[in-house]
């Protein structure tokens, strides 16, 4: 199985694998940079997320 990575919201660390409780982790990524990336991608999902709500 591939190594999976989580964003932690509390520490704000990438952590390998699942360490903490999934309440403060967003995830899984493929990568550590994605990761690391997590609440960036959150921003652009949501705001896809609101313009295609709006276009409807």
């Amino acid at each position: 199985m591939a190594t999976e990575y989580w964003y932690n919201t509390e520490t704000h660390e990438v952590e390998e694998g699942k360490q903490s409780v999934a309440s403060k982790l967003m995830g899984p990524y493929p990568t550590r940079e994605d990761a690391a990336r997590a609440i960036e991608i959150a921003k652009e999902r949501n705001k896809a997320w609101e313009d295609e709500d709006r276009q409807r």
